[in-house]
Protein backbone atom coordinates (compact mmCIF):
# COMPACT_ATOMS: atom_id res chain seq x y z
CA UNK A 1 0.00 0.00 0.00
CA UNK A 2 1.19 3.49 -0.77
CA UNK A 3 -0.07 7.06 -0.53
CA UNK A 4 0.13 8.91 -3.85
CA UNK A 5 -0.93 12.17 -5.43
CA UNK A 6 -4.02 11.88 -7.66
CA UNK A 7 -3.23 10.69 -11.17
CA UNK A 8 -5.11 10.07 -14.41
CA UNK A 9 -3.74 6.51 -14.29
CA UNK A 10 -6.35 5.78 -11.57
CA UNK A 11 -9.39 7.22 -13.37
CA UNK A 12 -11.23 3.89 -13.69
CA UNK A 13 -10.62 3.05 -10.03
CA UNK A 14 -11.67 6.55 -8.94
CA UNK A 15 -14.94 6.37 -10.86
CA UNK A 16 -15.61 2.95 -9.37
CA UNK A 17 -14.91 4.36 -5.88
CA UNK A 18 -17.38 7.21 -6.42
CA UNK A 19 -20.02 4.77 -7.70
CA UNK A 20 -19.47 2.58 -4.65
CA UNK A 21 -20.05 5.57 -2.35
CA UNK A 22 -23.48 6.05 -3.97
CA UNK A 23 -25.55 8.55 -1.90
CA UNK A 24 -23.23 8.39 1.12
CA UNK A 25 -21.78 11.67 2.37
CA UNK A 26 -18.29 11.87 0.91
CA UNK A 27 -15.14 12.41 2.94
CA UNK A 28 -12.85 14.16 2.35
CA UNK A 29 -14.41 17.09 0.49
CA UNK A 30 -12.48 16.72 -2.83
CA UNK A 31 -14.54 13.59 -3.48
CA UNK A 32 -17.42 16.01 -4.14
CA UNK A 33 -15.59 17.68 -7.03
CA UNK A 34 -17.19 17.22 -10.45
CA UNK A 35 -15.40 14.25 -12.01
CA UNK A 36 -17.15 14.28 -15.42
CA UNK A 37 -13.97 15.89 -16.84
CA UNK A 38 -11.36 13.88 -14.97
CA UNK A 39 -8.29 15.89 -16.07
CA UNK A 40 -10.08 19.12 -15.02
CA UNK A 41 -10.83 17.58 -11.62
CA UNK A 42 -7.15 16.65 -11.21
CA UNK A 43 -6.19 20.22 -12.14
CA UNK A 44 -8.61 21.59 -9.52
CA UNK A 45 -7.04 19.32 -6.86
CA UNK A 46 -3.60 20.61 -7.91
CA UNK A 47 -4.78 24.22 -7.73
CA UNK A 48 -6.15 23.70 -4.22
CA UNK A 49 -2.73 22.43 -3.17
CA UNK A 50 -1.14 25.57 -4.62
CA UNK A 51 -3.74 27.85 -3.03
CA UNK A 52 -5.19 28.87 -6.42
CA UNK A 53 -8.92 29.52 -6.94
CA UNK A 54 -9.83 28.60 -3.38
CA UNK A 55 -13.35 29.41 -2.19
CA UNK A 56 -13.62 31.90 0.65
CA UNK A 57 -12.77 30.26 3.96
CA UNK A 58 -10.66 27.48 2.41
CA UNK A 59 -6.92 27.03 2.89
CA UNK A 60 -4.41 25.25 0.64
CA UNK A 61 -4.63 21.48 1.00
CA UNK A 62 -3.13 18.34 -0.50
CA UNK A 63 -5.18 15.34 -1.57
CA UNK A 64 -3.73 11.83 -1.43
CA UNK A 65 -4.98 8.46 -2.62
CA UNK A 66 -4.21 5.26 -0.76
CA UNK A 67 -3.66 2.63 -3.44
CA UNK A 68 -2.99 -1.06 -3.55
CA UNK A 69 -2.70 -3.11 -6.75
CA UNK A 70 -3.80 -0.14 -8.91
CA UNK A 71 -6.96 0.27 -6.82
CA UNK A 72 -7.84 3.39 -4.81
CA UNK A 73 -8.91 2.17 -1.39
CA UNK A 74 -8.88 5.44 0.55
CA UNK A 75 -8.57 9.20 0.18
CA UNK A 76 -7.14 11.81 2.54
CA UNK A 77 -6.91 15.58 2.44
CA UNK A 78 -4.31 17.49 4.44
CA UNK A 79 -4.76 21.19 5.06
CA UNK A 80 -1.49 23.14 5.15
CA UNK A 81 -2.66 25.25 8.08
CA UNK A 82 -5.85 26.10 9.94
CA UNK A 83 -7.92 29.24 9.93
CA UNK A 84 -10.36 30.04 12.76
CA UNK A 85 -13.23 28.16 11.10
CA UNK A 86 -11.18 25.00 10.52
CA UNK A 87 -9.69 25.16 14.01
CA UNK A 88 -13.26 25.09 15.34
CA UNK A 89 -14.62 22.45 12.96
CA UNK A 90 -12.68 20.65 10.26
CA UNK A 91 -9.12 20.27 11.45
CA UNK A 92 -6.06 19.43 9.38
CA UNK A 93 -7.03 16.03 8.01
CA UNK A 94 -10.14 14.61 6.43
CA UNK A 95 -10.21 11.07 5.14
CA UNK A 96 -12.35 8.21 4.00
CA UNK A 97 -12.00 4.55 3.14
CA UNK A 98 -13.79 2.91 0.24
CA UNK A 99 -16.88 1.07 1.57
CA UNK A 100 -15.78 -2.39 0.38
CA UNK A 101 -12.48 -2.00 2.27
CA UNK A 102 -13.85 -0.76 5.60
CA UNK A 103 -13.41 -2.74 8.81
CA UNK A 104 -9.80 -3.71 8.05
CA UNK A 105 -8.00 -0.94 10.00
CA UNK A 106 -7.15 0.79 6.73
CA UNK A 107 -8.31 4.12 8.17
CA UNK A 108 -5.51 3.85 10.73
CA UNK A 109 -2.96 3.22 7.99
CA UNK A 110 -4.35 6.07 5.89
CA UNK A 111 -4.27 8.48 8.83
CA UNK A 112 -0.75 7.37 9.82
CA UNK A 113 0.57 7.90 6.28
CA UNK A 114 -1.13 11.30 6.12
CA UNK A 115 0.43 12.22 9.47
CA UNK A 116 3.82 11.47 7.90
CA UNK A 117 2.98 13.98 5.13
CA UNK A 118 1.98 16.51 7.80
CA UNK A 119 5.28 15.95 9.64
CA UNK A 120 7.18 16.54 6.39
CA UNK A 121 5.30 19.86 6.09
CA UNK A 122 6.34 20.79 9.63
CA UNK A 123 2.90 20.44 11.20
CA UNK A 124 3.71 19.45 14.78
CA UNK A 125 0.25 19.52 16.34
CA UNK A 126 -2.34 17.99 14.04
CA UNK A 127 -6.04 18.61 14.62
CA UNK A 128 -8.39 15.81 13.58
CA UNK A 129 -12.13 16.10 14.20
CA UNK A 130 -15.01 13.64 13.99
CA UNK A 131 -18.65 13.54 14.96
CA UNK A 132 -19.35 12.14 18.41
CA UNK A 133 -21.47 9.31 17.02
CA UNK A 134 -18.72 8.20 14.62
CA UNK A 135 -17.14 5.63 16.92
CA UNK A 136 -14.96 4.07 14.20
CA UNK A 137 -13.34 7.44 13.42
CA UNK A 138 -12.78 8.17 17.10
CA UNK A 139 -11.07 4.77 17.56
CA UNK A 140 -8.91 5.41 14.48
CA UNK A 141 -7.83 8.85 15.70
CA UNK A 142 -7.01 7.50 19.18
CA UNK A 143 -5.05 4.59 17.65
CA UNK A 144 -2.86 7.18 15.92
CA UNK A 145 -2.17 9.08 19.13
CA UNK A 146 -5.18 11.38 19.18
CA UNK A 147 -6.07 12.98 22.49
CA UNK A 148 -9.54 14.45 22.96
CA UNK A 149 -9.15 18.21 23.26
CA UNK A 150 -12.80 19.27 23.38
CA UNK A 151 -16.35 18.63 22.23
CA UNK A 152 -18.25 21.44 20.51
CA UNK A 153 -21.45 21.91 18.58
CA UNK A 154 -20.86 22.43 14.88
CA UNK A 155 -22.83 24.88 12.74
CA UNK A 156 -25.59 22.27 12.32
CA UNK A 157 -25.93 21.47 16.02
CA UNK A 158 -24.00 18.19 15.81
CA UNK A 159 -21.56 17.20 18.57
CA UNK A 160 -18.03 17.36 17.19
CA UNK A 161 -15.07 15.77 18.97
CA UNK A 162 -11.83 17.65 18.43
CA UNK A 163 -8.63 15.64 18.85
CA UNK A 164 -5.00 16.71 18.67
CA UNK A 165 -2.10 14.51 17.70
CA UNK A 166 1.44 15.48 18.64
CA UNK A 167 2.92 14.54 15.33
CA UNK A 168 5.50 11.82 15.28
CA UNK A 169 5.24 8.58 13.41
CA UNK A 170 3.82 5.83 15.60
CA UNK A 171 3.82 2.14 14.75
CA UNK A 172 0.51 0.39 14.21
Amino acid sequence: MKLIKPSVAYQTSYLSYIKELSDEERYPFPLDFDHSDFPAMLEKIKQYEQGINLPIGYVPSSTFWLVENQEIIGVSNLRNHLNDRLRTAGGHIGLGVRPSYRGNRLGIQLLQLTLEKAAAMGIDEVHVHCYRDNLASARMIKACGGVLDSIVLDAYGEMLQRYTINNGVKSL
